[in-house]
């Protein structure tokens, strides 16, 4: 592991750990995100990545799916456990089905290799922009037995806090903010990911995770609910007679 510090620069002097087991694409990598100012730590395998994390208490990890020892979405499912930190998956598979398991182990973005050091920089800063408290965030909203905090980061149901990634987190808050209006996958992969073009299956998998943790039966959602052949809206009434949440991980404020 080594660690280097440069100037800040948007969105923050951030620190953020590279878990990358290939030392070329390591070091073009680190380099660029230094120039962009962040701080990086460095990991070659998943085992050591999971100490790194631990012990320095990364603001993003960007994780190789592939790698020795233990690989990225076993990595990124520990880390699930343990912390709420964005991760963005860096996958040398190009199947929808890896994509959508690394999203499905929690991951809040991927990026496909051959991949551009600029784009991931990119993504990176985009991560975080909306990990990152503003210092003057939208105010809270309450709906359906939801408690959303911007500030804060957190979302609580009838007062069970969940924990929730930063693209889950940003799902809602986006959705709760426009109750009862239907939303297409493109339109919801533009507002909250910020991306122009990119893969719907990424909407779909942080939907059914979305509903794991704030519906009571999440294989009949009653808060956000499949507008079929349109897309998805959230039903600011519903959840009235939930009782109770079922399902997802909770203790934890959202990130």
């Amino acid at each position: 592991m080594t660690t280097s510090t440069t100037p800040p620069a948007e969105p923050g002097n951030r620190r953020i750990l590279l878990v990358e087991d290939e030392e070329t694409i390591a070091a073009v990598v680190r380099d660029y995100l230094l120039q962009a100012g962040f701080q990086v730590d460095m990991a070659g395998d998943g085992f050591t990545a999971l100490k790194v994390a631990a012990s320095r208490q990364p603001d993003l990890v960007i994780l190789d799916r592939m790698l020795p020892g233990l690989d990225g979405v076993e990595v990124c499912r520990r880390l699930r456990q343990t912390m709420s930190v964005p991760v963005i998956m860096v996958t040398a598979l190009g199947t929808e089905d890896d994509r959508i398991l690394g999203l499905e182990m929690g991951a809040d973005d991927y990026v496909t290799k051959p991949f551009s050091p600029r784009e991931l920089v990119l993504r990176v800063k985009s991560v975080l922009r909306r990990s990152i408290k503003e210092f003057t965030p939208e105010p809270p909203v309450e709906a359906a037995g939801l408690a959303l905090d911007p500030a804060s980061r957190t979302v609580t149901h009838r007062g069970v806090p969940l924990a929730l990634t930063v693209r889950e987190f940003d799902l809602l808050a986006f959705l709760m903010r426009r109750p009862n209006q239907v939303f297409s996958r493109e339109e919801l992969i533009k507002a909250v990911w910020g991306w122009d073009f990119g893969d719907l299956s990424t909407v779909t998998v942080h939907v059914r995770r979305l509903r794991e943790k704030i519906e009571a039966n999440p294989t009949k959602p009653e808060m956000l609910k499949t507008v079929w052949g349109v897309g998805y809206r959230f039903d600011s009434t519903a959840g009235d007679e939930a009782g109770h949440v079922a399902g997802g991980e909770r203790g934890h404020g959202g990130q």
